[in-house]
């Protein structure tokens, strides 16, 4: 580490300033590297782990899904008719 710093100190302004931006590319590429290695149906947040707990109630119950037109119209319906996407 010390060395790092002792080398880093030695570069110019905006040297630096890509070495930093280095640094945060890295830790970005090692942010999706660990997101892409989760299993596909794994929720990573509160809200996502709640859907899917809905959406294995309703499987359950027997009711059929809706398919992702059926899923447009409900919404376009519920926010006042078709909004044209």
């Amino acid at each position: 580490k010390e060395l790092l710093i002792k080398k880093l100190e030695t570069l110019l302004p905006e040297e630096q300033e890509k070495v930093i931006e280095f640094v945060d590319f890295l830790e970005f590429s090692r942010h999706v590297k660990e997101r892409q290695s989760l299993p596909k149906d794994t929720a990573v947040s509160p809200l996502g782990n709640r859907l899917r707990e809905i959406r294995a109630e309703i499987i359950a119950s027997g009711e059929q899904l809706l398919t992702p037109e059926q899923a447009d119209c409900e919404k376009a319906d519920r926010r006042g008719g078709y909004q044209g996407n």
